[in-house]
């Protein structure tokens, strides 16, 4: 009897453990159930931009992780590059992995689309064309304006010296070229000989640095004590100006409109799977809360209701042209920027 006892306790401590051990498998599998995993309670983006753009997304970011937060009870973290446009495009193809990126022309976003890391209908997924910032090259003489300098005519003076970033390494570089050569088209009727030899007198004789990007010739002007001009994006300037620079600055009448384009990179959102995530973020990048964001730290919005909100901050151009009015960005390319194209010839020419 005794041994028939012990038996039967063995067994019930048995029982009593499996049962024991099926409940608390049971209670995980309800918690889990109910229960995102820890990995689906936080999610990475990974943010590629060019640099003139940090000081927006620093406000704007923090608004969409909060906002994603509140009604997704999800954190996101936002990992973020800025550099040179045409540098940024090429980290990106050459393996930096981004989920989205915002760039200063569409150009580096049709190269992200050639090595298929960018769906081929981008320009078609968000609102005018996925351009979700615009701006104008503008003037910025030294305070006083002593070298006498009003329009783009005078950055070819003799004794004017010039800063400007490299088209080679920036996107606002070759807005700056563009406008520079639409202005000279536009005054002389068209003759691109004659505005080849204006663009090449400046960037020969009167352009004395040119910086990796925006925020490079910015600092090298105001910091370093560079050149009697800068050229570069209004909305720099007006980041300057914020931060304590008090140069005024001029907006020429014949100008070309800055399109930065916004887009997934759909191959490696699609990877680490944000796809999802990453639409919401660019999505809200339009919103006017975002904005308004851009706005005050000086880029011109796209949304309706901001542009009339900030209408007198900007001042209107009477002949503002696009790349559309050359082309287009791939025939700008060719032209201008291309290995051998008329820049490179200007550069060449000067060494020479």
């Amino acid at each position: 009897m005794f041994k028939v006892g012990a038996i039967l306790g063995k067994f019930q401590l048995k029982l009593r453990h499996f049962l024991g051990l099926w409940l608390v498998g049971l209670w995980l599998g309800f918690i889990t159930s109910c229960t995102p995993l820890v990995s689906d309670q936080s999610v990475s983006l990974t943010l590629v931009s060019f640099a003139a753009t940090k000081a927006a997304y620093d406000r704007i970011i923090p608004q969409f992780v909060a906002k994603w937060q509140k009604e997704h009870q999800q954190t996101v973290r936002i990992f973020q590059s800025y550099g040179g446009s045409a540098a940024q495009a090429r980290a990106v193809i050459d393996g930096l992995e981004a989920d989205i990126v915002h760039l200063a022309l569409s150009l580096d976003v049709n190269k992200l689309e050639e090595a298929n890391l960018v769906d081929r209908d981008w320009t078609q997924e968000l609102p005018h064309e996925s351009i979700v910032t615009r701006s104008v090259p503008v003037i910025v003489p030294r305070q006083g304006n002593p070298k006498n300098i009003h329009t783009w005519s005078d950055l070819a003076r003799e004794g004017v010296t010039m800063i400007t970033a490299d088209p080679k390494t920036s996107g606002v570089a070759r807005w700056n070229f563009l406008a520079l050569w639409n202005f000279a088209i536009q005054i002389n009727g068209g003759d691109e000989t004659q505005a080849k030899e204006f663009v090449k007198k400046i960037y020969t004789h009167n352009v004395s640095l040119l910086s990796r990007d925006a925020r490079e010739a910015t600092d090298a002007f105001y910091k370093q004590n560079q050149g009697d001009a800068l050229v570069n994006y209004e909305h720099e300037i007006i980041l300057a100006q914020i931060r304590g620079q008090s140069n005024s600055y001029i907006v020429p009448d014949i100008n070309i409109s800055i399109e930065n384009p916004v887009t997934i990179v759909d191959t490696y959102a699609r990877k680490h799977n944000v796809t999802e995530i990453a639409k919401a973020f660019v999505e809200y990048l339009y919103s006017p809360g975002a904005q308004r964001e851009f706005s005050a730290v000086g880029f011109r919005p796209v949304d309706s209701t901001i542009i009339k909100e900030t209408e007198d901050k900007f001042p209107p151009i009477i002949k503002l042209s696009s790349v559309k009015d050359f082309g287009g960005w791939q025939t700008v390319q060719d032209k201008f920027f291309g290995d051998g194209a008329i820049f490179d010839q200007i550069r060449t020419s000067a060494k020479s």
